[in-house]
């Protein structure tokens, strides 16, 4: 039995006929230590058949960025880092160590808010989170961090690809990352990397139970199957950076970019 295999009945109400949907989230365990220049999707794919999982059309793979970019060796050893004067000064007023700092703000478009000891950043890619999601966990090493990929949508792209030329399977491909939230306590995973899933569900002009029509209703379908893929993966002692969500008739799309759930500044009361 598979430790770490939650199930879940949804019921789904649509003009009036009432489905039951068993959807199933899967951690695969046993995944080597990834490490620069690992195929990570090989590694998946063998993964999933040692489990006696097998991989199958329609999968969701939600995959762990700190593996992503570890494969692609975006890891940096803070005592190779030269810290700027400012980093100084602002390790010095948050209490954190000068070459983090430096990294932090290498890969930053903008610093959005600072305090007890948080440096929000909008990262290069226009996510905001804090230090720019460069991460110390999971990072073997005591002075290395782990980087966001480079592009996220293209990594999940040639996983996804990989996966299709190594099994036959169409699945998609979710690259996730754990942020917090400015208005809940807590942090949960959202999609910084998508390939073959559209992460936004447009429900706009769709009737609900009693007949209205829905006028906003845009539901953030990657992050909520990252977030879901959470239960499973953890954070700690777990070795298990990998799910596959079965079951969810996800909308695809070939195009898409994780981009899409940014919230334009023009339209953020936040920030």
């Amino acid at each position: 039995m598979i430790r770490v295999n939650v199930t879940y009945v949804i019921c789904l109400l649509s003009d009036g006929i009432v489905g039951i949907v068993m959807i199933q989230i899967i951690g695969l365990e046993g995944l080597p230590i990834i490490r620069e220049g690992d195929d990570l999707a090989e590694l998946i794919c063998i993964g999933a058949e040692g489990q006696g999982v097998h991989i199958e059309d329609g999968d969701v793979l939600v995959i762990t960025h700190v593996v992503v970019s570890r494969a692609e060796g975006n890891v940096v050893d803070l005592d190779s880092v030269e810290p700027s004067e400012f980093a100084k000064s602002l390790g010095e007023r948050l209490s954190k160590d000068p070459a983090l700092v430096e990294v932090v703000l290498r890969q930053s478009k903008s610093i959005v808010r600072m305090g007890d000891g948080n440096i929000i950043c909008e990262t290069m890619h226009g996510f905001v989170c804090a230090n720019a999601g460069v991460d110390r966990s999971n990072v073997p090493g005591e002075r290395n961090v782990v980087l966001l990929p480079v592009d996220p949508d293209v990594s999940a792209r040639r996983i996804r690809m990989k996966i299709r030329e190594l099994t036959g399977k169409d699945v998609a491909v979710i690259i996730s990352d754990t942020h917090g939230r400015p208005l809940r306590d807590g942090q949960i995973n959202v999609a910084i990397g998508v390939a073959g899933i559209d992460p936004v569900r447009n429900r706009m002009g769709e009737k609900d139970l009693f007949g209205y029509v829905l006028r906003v209703k845009r539901i953030a379908v990657a992050d909520e199957l990252a977030s879901a893929a959470e239960l499973v993966i953890g954070q700690a002692d777990e070795g298990i950076p990998v799910a596959i969500i079965r079951g969810y008739a996800y909308p695809r799309s070939e195009e898409a970019r994780a981009t899409k759930l940014i919230r334009p500044r023009e339209k953020d009361l936040f920030i």
